[in-house]
């Protein structure tokens, strides 16, 4: 087994990164990846060192998940060459670059729903002697040294999405790699947690260990990378040592084009992005809930008395850490969970004894925290799962028209970016952001639409998809619509909504209004202390 990460003393002399120190431990030559007709990657040329962190950013669909599935033997190369610890790395799949000391945390969870985080983590597991409770007291271990809280025991399907992925990062670490990949492994991370993860990244490269760390999150990248690449449409358009990089240049990089971020949009408009003004009569009801309370199998309270209303045209940021509720409340909005009791309507129809399509039907849009769980079917096409509320729009004699399906499907992914190959392709080829831009264009057609319930929309998207995806939840507002954004990203919920409410421990804490200088109030009462 690889010496344990934490080590001052560095790597193993027999491992990999016991390579000279002028040695890249690995090397890319004119790498390239091609997918049928679709060149995924092409002439990418980098260097990853031991005791580095490196840094790469891109928009969804540029390239980084397939660069880093390379590296890891999920598929091979179709062109150029990489080489690992000075050898040349075709490897056969992802075991042979674990037995190797590759370690990966993938953008999607790879976890049994059903099972337990000590269960999961412990298939694959061959190596000597595996006890359950030494392996769960382990779990802890890595758990607490690196700044989680993770319940071994707690079943998978039952956790929080920012708890699973804090099970894959464990999942990881227990590997001790001497290259550690990381596929946008904050997305789903609380601000606290974040820092602690990026802590981990710092320390494996002190270790001795290469990390490489995908993220669009630029404050990220300036507090822990080394070195920076950028991809664009499958190709490097720049590198930089991150001591001498400007953050504007390594963004028009990627986009190729200025874009403002969030906090400076917000600095020049000095005011809540979507504030309305004053109205001399009430909007109607979008969406209220009236003591929604929801207790798990156990008997915990999950959800304490919720109780909001939002307005026609008004949208509300429902900020906490996750863990908080807040997935509890979003199911139940959705009409995929019953409440323990309480009531919700959107508009004037109450739906709480309804399902999911009954919400549809009442003008309610969801876009889910966990897209491939409840908000699409990854076997099917992009269009059918664009349209798979209205599926019976193109049917005729009980068959599906699939030309009317893919032209009225074509238009809606040039209208929301929605990038890939065609609207016949399989969801399951597109990038996650592309992926979350489909399942937003979907929600926000629908007619009537009456209210959104956002939960994480941007997670895991890049500073482009966000600003589109932010635009279109502001058009949907000025047109009528109650937004609930749900989000653990506190800026962005101050830079687009009109009010922010907050969640702790499953009960609403207080209510701020949506402006910078109230972000140190908002933080605390997310941390469960009073305004």
């Amino acid at each position: 087994m690889h010496q344990m990460l934490a080590s001052e003393t560095g790597p193993t002399e027999s491992g990999p990164a016991a390579a000279s120190q002028t040695r890249p431990l690995l090397a890319l030559e004119d790498l390239g990846k091609r997918f049928g007709s679709l060149q995924a990657l092409e002439g990418i040329s980098l260097d990853f060192q031991a005791g580095e962190v490196h840094c790469l950013l891109g928009e969804n669909g540029a390239g980084k998940s397939t660069l880093c599935n390379l590296i890891f033997g999920v598929h091979p190369p179709t062109t150029g060459i990489m080489r690992y610890a000075g050898r040349e790395w075709v490897p056969a799949g992802p075991a042979e670059a674990l037995d190797a000391g590759i370690a990966m945390v993938h953008q999607h969870f790879s976890l049994v729903p059903r099972m337990t985080v000590v269960e999961n983590l412990m298939l694959g597991q061959t190596k000597g002697v595996l006890h359950h409770r030494a392996f769960a007291d382990r779990i802890r271990e890595i758990a607490e040294r690196f700044g989680f809280t993770l319940d071994p025991d707690a079943v998978v399907g039952e956790l929080s999405v920012g708890e699973r992925q804090r099970a894959e990062i464990v999942k990881c670490l227990m590997r001790e790699p001497h290259l550690l990949v990381l596929d946008e492994p904050t997305a789903v991370l609380p601000p606290g947690e974040i820092g602690a993860l990026l802590d981990i990244c710092r320390r494996v490269a002190d270790s001795g260990r290469a990390v490489i760390l995908v993220t669009h999150k630029l404050a990220e990248i300036a507090r822990v990378a080394d070195r920076v690449a950028v991809l664009r449409g499958g190709r490097l358009v720049a590198k930089a040592e991150m001591a001498t990089a400007d953050m504007g240049s390594l963004v028009h990089a990627m986009v190729g084009r200025e874009v403002k971020s969030l906090d400076v949009a917000l600095a020049e408009q000095g005011a809540p992005a979507a504030e309305a003004p004053a109205e001399d009569f009430p909007r109607p009801r979008a969406l209220v809930c009236d003591g929604l309370t929801v207790r798990d199998h156990h008997g915990s309270t999950r959800l304490d008395n919720f109780t909001l209303e939002i307005r026609a045209g008004e949208i509300v940021g429902l900020a906490g850490v996750e863990g908080n509720g807040q997935s509890e409340l979003g199911m139940v909005l959705a009409g995929l969970q019953r409440p323990t009791a309480g009531r919700f309507f959107i508009g004037d129809t109450e739906l709480t004894e309804a399902g999911a399509a009954a919400v549809t039907a009442a003008g309610g849009g969801i876009v889910p925290e966990d897209r491939h769980a409840v908000a699409c079917v990854t076997a099917m096409s992009v269009a059918e799962n664009m349209y798979l509320n209205k599926l019976d729009q193109f049917t005729r004699f009980g068959m599906l028209r699939r030309g009317a399906l893919s032209d009225a499907a074509r238009g809606l992914m040039q209208t929301f970016d929605v990038r890939a190959a065609g609207p016949e392709v399989a969801f399951s080829g597109l990038s996650g952001g592309n992926q979350q831009k489909a399942v937003l264009a979907r929600e926000l057609t629908l007619d009537p639409l009456v209210a959104l319930v956002a939960a994480q929309p941007t997670r895991g998207l890049d500073i482009n998809a966000v600003e589109a995806v932010y635009r279109q939840i502001r058009a949907a507002a000025r047109r009528g619509v109650g937004v609930l954004l749900i989000s653990s990203e506190l800026d962005e919920l101050i830079a687009v909504a009109d009010r922010i409410v907050v969640l702790y421990r499953g009960r609403l804490v207080g209510e701020r209004p949506a402006l910078a200088g109230e972000r140190a109030a908002i933080g605390g009462l997310m941390s469960g202390h009073a305004a």
